[in-house]
């Protein structure tokens, strides 16, 4: 019970993270409401553990997930396909243009800077450097989710596994395991995506 009084919420938000998981997997506009209330409860969870910049990154992840929802129930939504109720490719993976690499790569830098200075400033964080790290690199993340570019997948990859770390040095073990495996997922989305795109190629 000692242990279940500690961790609850840790479980609890590991809970929901693989029922997200399915429902992504199914496209089940449900996703979203699982993707508002696991990050509005990992808020107080990453707080309490002074993982103050995964904090702020939940708030981020709660506001798209209310917009993800928005645009699902009322907006046009992802649209199946007639004969195999799969979500349609409107637009390609391509590759991250090489253009796109410096300026990438300077924002990525200016806003892990820009946290780093604001956890050591405002917060007492003891992981400053990696969690600014990864809040950083989800931006990137995002963004390049957003464009389908699929380099998109090597970015949480590297997310995913600095944060298995931090959130074992910080006691959320649960959590911990579940961005272990979201870095299998990662990896397998990757071949997963290579595969469409070659097909969309041909």
């Amino acid at each position: 019970m000692e242990f279940l009084s500690v961790h609850w919420l840790d479980i609890l938000t590991t809970i929901l993270g693989l029922i997200y998981i399915w429902l992504e997997y199914r496209a089940s506009i449900a996703l979203w409401i699982v993707g508002i209330i696991m990050p509005a409860l990992d808020i107080y969870l990453y707080w309490s553990h002074g993982l103050y910049g995964d904090s702020a990154m939940a708030v981020y992840y709660t506001a798209a997930a209310v917009y993800g929802y928005i645009a699902w129930r009322w907006g046009k939504g992802v649209k199946l396909s007639s004969d195999s109720q799969q979500p349609t490719v409107n637009t390609p993976i391509t590759h991250m243009p090489l253009a796109k690499y410096v300026p990438t790569t300077l924002f990525f830098l200016a806003a892990w800077a820009v946290t780093y200075y604001v956890l050591i400033t405002w917060t007492n964080s003891t992981v400053p450097l990696l969690d600014s790290f990864t809040n950083a690199l989800s931006f990137v993340g995002l963004w390049a989710l957003a464009r389908k570019y699929i380099e998109q997948w090597f970015f949480w990859i590297l997310v995913d596994a600095v944060c298995c770390v931090l959130y074992v040095q910080k006691g959320i073990p649960f959590k911990a395991g579940l961005y272990g495996l979201y870095v299998v997922i990662a990896i397998a989305g990757y071949f997963k995506w290579k595969q469409m795109m070659v097909k969309s190629e041909k």
